[in-house]
């Protein structure tokens, strides 16, 4: 693994989360590209999805990531999704292997320390996610256990146990609830042309009328998680572009869509300095990437109680 970046007070944070199309589709030359990518964009945490095959040969391609990326990683259950961290900014406390019962992909859940606000500062949760794709009923439950990475607690050096602070970022595959107008819009039913498709991304709302599905968006905020591009494109004067789609208009899946997303609780948005999305050939990915940028200073002041 290449050497840690480390982080001084003054930087800025990089987050990144991506899922790559099935891990680079069994091609390690295009997994190599797509990872050289990533690591041409300095991260300090990356969150991936679509993990699939790198618990083979004794975690042989996490190895691999590792090196590409000079970050250390963490890969969750069946293979599904990852972290990978900084280790010169980012001190593991504790994983959480126990993510619920019904997760179709689990998630990959860790505990950090933020080295630059010291020793005795409050943690962070991580969390890389991917609700499952077949099912809106299933995803509803999903989105609600991930809630509970936002319910952990920490006992300060006053003896005082509060909330910790939780970023999550992962494809959602399904929709933000329409907020305002700058969003990409709600596709319509008809508009997605593959009909299992059509019920893979929405629900039977009231009145059974069947709508799209936007109930994990709603029910992480609801939990006091936040989508920080929504939170960027309006708290900056440039902040249009965090909401730009992270998925492709298709013949079968229908417009232009922003599956992936990053939340974090509300008190990190503090340290938020812009988010954007980086797009991505479609020979590479069917997803582009979710990038994150925080302020260094402003969020060891969150965490340095």
């Amino acid at each position: 693994m290449t050497p840690s970046r480390g982080t001084s007070k003054s930087a800025q944070l990089t987050v990144l989360s991506w899922n790559l199309e099935r891990n680079g589709a069994g091609d390690p030359a295009q997994r190599l590209r797509a990872h050289k990518l990533l690591a041409s964009l300095n991260p300090h945490l990356v969150l991936r999805q679509e993990m699939w095959g790198s618990e083979t040969s004794g975690n042989q391609i996490m190895y691999e990531l590792e090196d590409v990326l000079g970050l250390r990683g963490w890969l969750g259950a069946q293979a599904s999704t990852a972290v990978f961290a900084d280790p010169g900014t980012f001190q593991p406390l504790r994983e959480w292997p126990v993510v619920g019962p019904m997760w179709a992909q689990p998630p990959t859940a860790l505990t950090f320390r933020f080295k630059s606000a010291g020793t005795g500062s409050m943690p962070l949760v991580v969390v890389s996610y991917h609700l499952g794709y077949a099912s809106a009923t299933n995803r509803l439950a999903e989105a609600e256990w991930l809630s509970t990475f936002a319910d952990k607690t920490w006992t300060t050096r006053d003896g005082e146990t509060v909330r910790v602070p939780a970023l999550l970022a992962g494809d959602n595959n399904s929709y933000p609830a329409p907020i305002t107008d700058d969003d990409v819009p709600l596709p319509d039913l008809k508009a997605i042309a593959d009909r299992p498709h059509r019920l893979h991304r929405s629900f039977v709302g009231p009145g059974g009328r069947r709508v799209m599905d936007t109930r994990p968006d709603e029910a992480l905020r609801v939990a006091g998680l936040e989508d920080v591009a929504r939170y960027w494109s309006t708290a900056s004067i440039d902040g249009k572009p965090a909401l730009s789609r992270t998925v492709n208009a298709c013949d079968t899946h229908g417009p232009d869509s922003r599956i992936d997303r990053i939340y974090a609780t509300t008190d990190l948005l503090g340290a938020v300095t812009g988010v954007d999305v980086i797009e991505v050939p479609t020979t590479m990915s069917d997803h582009h990437i979710v990038r994150m940028r925080l302020d260094a200073k402003r969020l060891t002041n969150i965490l340095d109680w």
